[in-house]
């Protein structure tokens, strides 16, 4: 049967690739237990973002929890954890709404399947340390979930290709800046860690608590940033509301206007 196919299919080729591009993450000094958990990732924006920004959220989190607290107050650890845990939760939630105003659209036009993949799903056994960790593997799924969705509704044309692509790269935007948020807070806290070796020994700094919102953006991280190329539209959908979407207005349009190409 194989030798009738007009077209050759991916045999675990795109999986190779991806992963051979990407700058392994260092655990070999992480002595932190984790809980092992099956992983499984078949769009490319999942795949990709599982392999360019999990690790790198991993490590930086660890950091903030276990090393950053160690020397540094308590309670100021305690904001950074909770600016992050908010930053997911919104994440999860925008990813929510646009899966379900997605499968209303399913209902709405009929559509009874999604799009699937040809390529060989990643699969793969991760280790989890931490919470954070654990809520953004589940950012990450659900970006894998929508995204043949978003992509049937093309196929569809239930919703414009310019829509699709303003909508996927608007919430890729926002998976990686939790990556990103993350990682600019180690480096933040890591440079006070170090202002503090040349003060009395047990001292503990204190960060002054109008800092804590602002250190998301004081530097630019390099490796949870690796992807920016990919948003051919990253530049229309920084300033895209996703409540305001396209998707998210779709769904009380009725079925005659599926034609008609969205704002």
């Amino acid at each position: 049967m194989s030798d009738n196919q007009i077209v050759k299919m991916d045999q675990g080729g795109v999986n190779a690739r991806i992963l051979a591009k990407e700058t392994k993450a260092d655990f070999r000094r992480i002595e932190a237990a984790s809980v092992k958990m099956p992983t499984r990732f078949t769009s490319a924006e999942g795949k990709r973002y599982f392999v360019r920004l999990f690790s790198t959220l991993q490590l930086n989190t660890h950091f903030i929890s276990v090393i950053a607290r160690t020397r540094l107050d308590h309670g100021d650890i305690a904001k950074v954890e909770a600016t992050i845990r908010a930053q997911l939760d919104a994440v999860n939630e925008n990813l929510n709404q646009a899966i379900d105003g997605a499968e209303a659209l399913f209902k709405v036009h009929g559509i009874t399947s999604a799009a699937t993949y040809d390529t060989v799903p990643l699969a793969i056994e991760v280790g989890v340390m931490s919470s954070s960790g654990r809520r953004f593997l589940e950012v990450l799924g659900k970006l894998d979930q929508l995204m043949p969705l978003l992509q049937t509704l093309e196929i569809h044309e239930v919703v414009s290709a310019q829509a699709v692509d303003i909508e996927r790269a608007g919430l890729k935007r926002q998976v990686r800046d939790v990556a990103n948020g993350a990682r600019n807070f180690a480096m933040g806290l890591r440079r006070r860690m170090n202002a503090l070796d040349g003060r009395e020994a047990g001292g503990k700094q204190r960060i002054p608590a109008e800092t804590v919102e602002e250190q998301a953006g004081d530097a630019a991280p390099v490796d949870a940033t690796a992807d920016q190329g990919d948003d051919d539209l990253s530049v229309q959908a920084e300033s895209l509301p996703l409540e305001s979407s396209e998707i998210a207005t779709a769904v009380d349009a009725e079925p005659a206007d599926a034609d008609a190409s969205p704002k």
